[in-house]
């Protein structure tokens, strides 16, 4: 049997997801922190950028073969859809607006997914151990907050959730970069 190696050539698009998911997650952070209300400019983001550019990489990272990748852009799509759902479905009569407990459910299941895949990121560079690290900090503060209704805990959390956010950012413009140029242009602890 003839076993021909075939070079993969396609694109990384890890970039592509880090930076839908570090954006969106600083501007609804912003929120968060008590900056701006949340209007039209972060459910689009969160529609468009967090939610389909994060599946469309994580379909690409499948046909990589990249079994985390494919896990994380997928879903971190998918609850970037969600949510926007959950903020315009009631205003539609899609359902009711979930309450504190609803909601309190809903940031601690993404926390204890998160915290599965940061546990992943051990085999992988410090800046992607960073992004995965704060982020399930960022979920258990929002649960926490929302089962409080502890206004100082969501505001913090908003603080955290930008600089995951911007860690995230930081990572994708570092693989971008590093690729583009051949070197170590921004490190990522490798």
């Amino acid at each position: 049997m003839d076993e021909t190696l075939i070079k993969d050539i396609t694109a990384n698009p890890a970039p592509l997801g880090l930076m839908g998911f570090g954006m969106t997650t600083v501007l609804l952070n912003l929120h968060n922190a008590g900056l701006f209300g949340l209007g039209s400019m972060i459910l689009a983001m969160g529609l468009f950028y967090g939610g389909i550019a994060q599946m469309i990489a994580g379909i690409m990272e499948w046909k990589k073969g990249n079994t985390f990748g494919t896990t994380a852009f997928t879903s971190y799509g998918m609850f970037w859809l969600t949510l926007v759902f959950i903020v315009i479905a009631p205003q539609f009569g899609l359902g009711e607006a979930p309450g504190a407990l609803e909601m309190a459910a809903y940031l601690f299941m993404w926390g204890l997914f998160t915290f599965g895949m940061f546990i992943g990121t051990f085999k992988a560079n410090r800046a992607l151990q960073v992004v995965f690290g704060t982020l399930t900090v960022l979920f258990i503060l929002l649960a926490i907050a929302d089962l409080t209704g502890n206004g100082s805990i969501k505001q913090f959390a908003g603080y955290e959730g930008i600089f995951c956010g911007l860690s995230a950012i930081y990572l994708a413009l570092a693989e971008v970069l590093n690729e583009k140029f051949g070197r170590t242009i921004l490190p990522i602890g490798e």
